[in-house]
């Protein structure tokens, strides 16, 4: 299983590399916005922290725009995947790109269906969105389940999933639990696994015991 970390920030980035925690990272054209500055500087500066694949994705809704978008990233550096929206035409530009040799992520998956569709058409990674569908009252883990078994039960099938849109520690335990891939989360829940108020008692407990044998 990999972690990745669902960021554009360099800062965050590196925290989470310096605790082992950055398998890889995943971009949108939202969370490079916040960052400011250069759409292909900022994905070269991440490339160049990151030794693990970097997901980049295209702003094109056609063929030929995702066709041509993509190679252009797939350009910055040899670690970059093209991410590409579940749409028909992102399928054919998939199946197109993987001939060429380039990865590829198709996102915005919210059904097995679309899943089963994202692998035949050659994606090296689909990326089924948990959070989003918790939102609208919809079981997210059990669409990822269901993907999982899917793929198990058809080892034609050759792509890995990333649990995207991850909300809660508890996910990350229950996706580690069934199996999935690849797991990207914020910062804010990769800091939220490490505390447990049982462990903060302990510590606090330890720091009291500790005094007893200053000088």
């Amino acid at each position: 299983m990999d972690i990745y970390v669902d960021s554009a920030n360099l800062n965050e980035i590196k925290a989470a590399k310096e605790l082992g925690l950055c398998d890889g990272v995943t971009t949108n054209p939202t969370l490079i916005a916040k960052e400011g500055g250069s759409f292909t500087e900022i994905l070269k500066k991440i490339c160049e922290v990151v030794s693990g694949p970097v997901h980049a994705e295209v702003l094109s809704l056609d063929y030929a725009g995702i066709l041509s978008e993509g190679r252009e990233l797939a350009k910055i550096a040899e670690n970059i995947v093209v991410k590409i929206p579940m749409l028909e035409a992102g399928l054919k530009a998939a199946k197109t790109l993987k001939e060429e040799g380039i990865p590829t992520n198709i996102t915005l998956i919210f059904s097995a269906a679309q899943a089963i569709l994202a692998a035949k058409a050659g994606a090296t990674y689909i990326c089924p969105f948990l959070g989003r569908l918790d939102d609208i009252g919809h079981d997210g883990l059990q669409l990822l389940g269901q993907i999982r078994a899917i793929l198990d039960n058809n080892p034609d099938l050759d792509t890995q999933i990333i649990a995207a849109s991850i909300r809660t520690p508890l996910h990350m335990v229950e996706l580690s639990s069934m199996g999935v891939d690849i797991l990207t989360a914020p910062e804010k829940v990769l800091k939220q696994m490490q505390k447990h108020p049982l462990t903060d008692a302990g510590i606090a407990q330890f720091l009291v015991d500790a005094k007893k044998f200053a000088h």
